[in-house]
């Protein structure tokens, strides 16, 4: 019998390792699955570079885990945003490396990693400095950038409803960089709103198929995506 949903969020992160590329869904704090990222900071792995779309804000969240020494790295697309502040200190300090990427660069190359395409042509950011170094070519008079897909070691997700098999759906705006993610790690870990009855998720509705999901926690309270 299939059943990924586990008893607690440390059964969840457990096999996270030091060094990991884990991918954060979000976007600032909608869809953003901050229990999980608790217990990462709980859990202790630490050298971590993250993919996400922001860089946090306060001190709660993806913030808490950089001002708790536990990212060497972070790729996003807007790292100053209203409430950066645990970013700001850290990069001006040095201790913070930034890779910046284009939000629908961002996007696409998570989605080529989770569809198996190993790079992809757009002419987003050619001729500035963040396309400097990259391989290019003139494709019908037009100028594109070589970008290669962007997988994860892990990939910490946010759902509205899920069922024991790992499908998901998501809610409003809190399906955003989710479902990518979902695809493009070799670990998935959901932590869903609501649990869902087998069968009882209509099959349209369902974003993110099991099969790419790996373990699922339920965590009634959070309201973080709502």
């Amino acid at each position: 019998m299939i059943d990924k949903i586990v008893g607690s969020v440390a059964l969840a992160l457990e096999g996270v390792r030091d060094g990991s590329i884990v991918m954060v869904g979000g976007f600032g704090a909608v869809g953003q699955p901050d229990t999980l990222i608790e217990g990462l900071i709980e859990q202790g792995a630490k050298d971590l570079t993250i993919i996400a779309n922001n860089a946090g804000a306060g001190r709660v969240g993806l913030a808490k885990l950089m001002e708790a020494g536990r990212v060497r790295k972070i790729i996003c697309s807007f790292p100053r945003s209203a409430g950066s502040v645990v970013f700001e200190e850290l990069f001006k300090a040095g201790s913070l490396e930034l890779e910046i990427v284009p939000q629908g660069t961002l996007a696409e190359r998570i989605r080529a990693a989770g569809a198996g395409v190993a790079a992809f042509y757009t002419p987003t950011a050619f001729g500035t400095a963040l396309a400097e170094g990259k391989e290019w070519r003139e494709i019908a008079g037009r100028h594109y950038v070589l970008e290669h897909a962007l997988a994860g070691d892990v990939a910490l997700v946010e759902a509205w409803n899920a069922d024991r098999w790992g499908n998901c759906t998501y809610r409003a705006s809190g399906r955003n960089f989710n479902p990518v993610m979902a695809m493009a790690a070799q670990l998935t870990i959901v932590q869903t709103r609501h649990v869902a009855t087998l069968g009882a998720l209509d099959p349209e509705a369902i974003v993110t198929p099991g099969i790419f999901v790996d373990r699922v926690v339920h965590i009634p309270d959070q309201a973080v995506g709502e």
